[in-house]
């Protein structure tokens, strides 16, 4: 396989892209000059170095951006005096909490599932941070965690999971779990809401 065939399949294992637009991306990269080339070269390799996962709510983060520094394993989030730290929400990926955080409408912490659980999955604890949550729960004096995963078959699954293997140790530590409410319509993403929409859900919880 040569080298443009064998990019078009690293650009195939993208989520969301198919074999049309990963053959597009190949083909564009060709229409670009050196330099530009040799930057995108750079910043690929460079990700890796200067972007860090939190210890605490494991999302991605820019270490040049991490104002904070009394922890450096910790986002800029999490070591937030400001934030509300009794609130955790619950999403599945870095770009749903991008989301919440651009509207503006929540104030405390979160925890990135890392995805969501798929139908048939035996063992949810190999897709999504299970254990790590719970562990969270058991550490720290959470007054309410809310489930903010997206309102599609996939992500409903993934709630009642995440609900079902919370239910016995949220009720020993007096912690009220809730799910964003009827401001989310059915099958919407995190993603591509907007805040006004975000705001009404957060109201709306249960």
């Amino acid at each position: 396989m040569d080298s443009l065939n064998k990019l078009i399949e690293r650009f195939r294992e993208f989520p969301g892209i198919g074999p049309r637009q990963a053959r597009r991306f190949a083909y564009f990269l060709l229409t670009k000059n050196p330099a530009y080339l040799e930057e995108l070269s750079r910043l690929v390799t460079d990700i890796k170095k200067t972007i860090r996962l939190c210890n605490s709510c494991y999302r991605f983060y820019s270490v040049g951006h991490n104002v904070v520094k009394n922890d450096p394993h910790l986002c800029p989030i999490c070591q937030d005096p400001s934030r509300e730290k009794n609130l955790l929400m619950v999403v599945a990926r870095d770009v749903d909490f991008e989301a919440i955080e651009k509207s503006g409408t929540y104030r405390g912490l979160y925890l990135i599932l890392g995805g969501t659980v798929p139908y048939l999955e035996k063992n949810p604890e190999t897709r999504i941070r299970l254990r790590e949550l719970i562990a969270t729960l058991d550490k720290r004096d959470l007054s309410e965690i809310i489930l903010s995963l997206n309102a599609n078959p996939e992500g409903e699954h993934t709630t009642e999971i995440v609900r079902a293997s919370l239910k016995n140790l949220a009720e020993k530590k007096h912690t009220k779990i809730t799910i964003l409410g009827r401001g989310l319509s059915t099958g919407s993403e995190l993603e591509y809401t907007d805040a006004d929409t975000i705001m009404n859900a957060l109201r709306n919880r249960g």
